[in-house]
């Protein structure tokens, strides 16, 4: 299967629904998650994965993705893809905005027998935390 079409699965069948069930069909049963805070393997990386598609939609519940660019080179897919979603829960401590967020994530993604194998996750945590109000651009020093 192409891995293209796999990971858009996981992505619009699961993580923009919420409907975990899809992990099982796309990943292997060895599965490596290398993402900061899931790191993990085998069937901890699949409940991580499925705790992470549940939650993506908890924390932002009309979530929707763009898949903005790609390449495949043999067994391995590099992915741009954009998220979008209304703030409209409490992210990070911070109480809802009502404000579109806007998140830039790169996926690297090896597949094995049709199947992901190995993800490596890398979401603009610095953009979304700006977005809701945990972080705070710091004011450029002036010339006195």
């Amino acid at each position: 299967m192409d891995p293209l079409a796999v990971f858009t699965r996981l992505i619009m069948e699961g993580f923009a629904t919420g409907n975990d069930a899809v992990v099982d069909d796309v990943v292997t049963p060895g599965f490596i998650e290398h993402q900061y805070g899931l790191e993990s393997e085998g069937a901890e990386a699949i409940a991580n994965l499925k705790s992470a598609v549940r939650g993506v939609r908890a924390m932002i519940p009309d979530v929707a993705y763009t898949i903005d660019d790609h390449v495949l080179d043999g067994d391995t897919l590099w992915v741009r893809m954009t998220s979008r979603g209304t703030h409209s829960v409490p992210v990070m401590g911070q109480p809802p905005t009502g404000r579109e967020l806007v998140l830039t994530v790169i996926d690297i993604a090896r597949f094995e027998g049709g199947r992901m194998a190995e993800h490596w996750g890398v979401p603009d945590r610095f953009a979304l935390m700006s977005q809701v109000g945990a972080l705070r651009r710091p004011t450029p020093p002036t010339d006195a």
